[in-house]
């Protein structure tokens, strides 16, 4: 189970929430009126040449401070999600390597996403004839938020969601029917939950990538969240779409409920193309919107849904309407 890409993508289109919520210290001296800049391909540059091994996720952002200073620091980020011994070393490393190349404050934080309740590093020291050497750094573990699992759903930063849709994540391993219950659930809170769309889309991708489930709960999931998201409209859609989506409904009425329905499934589509390749994603749209066959135009939503890649997702629509003109 690789979930990396999942944890990078969510800590930058959520990094304030993830400080605020996990490091409220840190959010309340960040300056996030004067913008942060990542630096993930210089830390890429920075760190190729280790020889810790281990398979990691890496943020740094720079950001500055509220003290009223001109300057700025930088905050590297590592999700850890299996148990490593090397791990405190290789942050170590990580971090006086970071501190090399800018010359400025490193603070390194560590989420610890894996499910070894006893393995919590946070420190790594070298000590020997009168000589030492201690690096410290601030490390989360997430498995201690199950008992606070409940309390979690009240909050209001989208962070919470995604901490419980991880840890029920690990809690259904193996057990598909009840990963399909909450991840259903996620969902629908999150279409009522009245966050702003770009956030919407973020935690959604995160709960979407990792509560991977087979093909035909997939399939499931797509069917039930877009039938009530007819039903009551949610909130994820802009006002546009929802205007969109309103027509439509009323065409239904007026020239066939097979019109209407159609006319729904298509922000649905668009919204899945955004939501797992981003912007250009939504290229595809145009020749989704040729089709006008529900049963095809569902086949063509689960094979996006199934793709990798968008280039995956292209191939996939290519050969759909290629065996339709067959």
């Amino acid at each position: 189970m690789n979930w990396d890409n999942a944890w990078k993508e969510v800590l930058t289109h959520l990094f304030r929430e993830f400080l605020q919520f996990f490091f409220p210290r840190i959010y309340r001296e960040v300056d996030f009126s004067r913008g942060y800049v990542f630096l993930d391909k210089e830390l890429a540059k920075i760190i190729k040449t280790a020889s810790v091994g281990g398979r990691i996720v890496d943020k740094l952002a720079k950001v500055y401070l509220k003290n009223g200073e001109e300057k700025w620091l930088l905050i590297h980020i590592e999700v850890q999600s299996y148990r490593d011994e090397n791990f405190p070393e290789r942050m170590f490393i990580y971090n006086y390597r970071i501190y090399d190349r800018y010359r400025r404050e490193v603070i390194s934080l560590a989420l610890l996403a894996d499910a070894d309740e006893n393995y919590r590093p946070n420190q790594f020291r070298i000590a020997r004839w009168g000589f030492e050497c201690k690096f410290r750094f601030p490390a989360i573990k997430l498995l201690d938020y199950r008992y606070k699992f409940e309390a979690l759903r009240s909050q209001k930063n989208p962070f919470a969601m995604v901490l419980r849709g991880y840890l029920k994540t690990l809690e259904t391993i193996g057990n598909d029917r009840e990963r399909f219950s909450w991840k259903k659930r996620f969902l629908m809170e999150l279409y009522r939950s009245g966050m702003n769309r770009e956030t919407i889309l973020g935690v959604y991708k995160f709960i979407d990538w990792v509560m991977e489930l087979p093909e035909e709960l997939e399939e499931r999931i797509l069917d039930e969240t877009h039938e009530t998201e007819e039903e009551k409209t949610m909130s994820v859609l802009t006002t546009a779409e929802k205007r969109g989506h309103k027509k439509g409904l009323e065409q239904g009425l007026e020239q066939g409920l097979e019109q209407g329905i159609r006319e729904g499934i298509y922000p649905a589509i668009a919204d899945l193309l955004e939501i797992k390749f981003g912007v250009p994603g939504l290229a595809l749209m145009d020749e989704v919107k040729q089709v006008s066959d529900i049963g095809m135009l569902n086949k063509i939503r689960l094979a996006f849904k199934n793709a990798a890649t968008l280039a995956e997702a292209q191939d996939a629509l290519k050969k759909l309407l290629s065996d339709k003109k067959e």
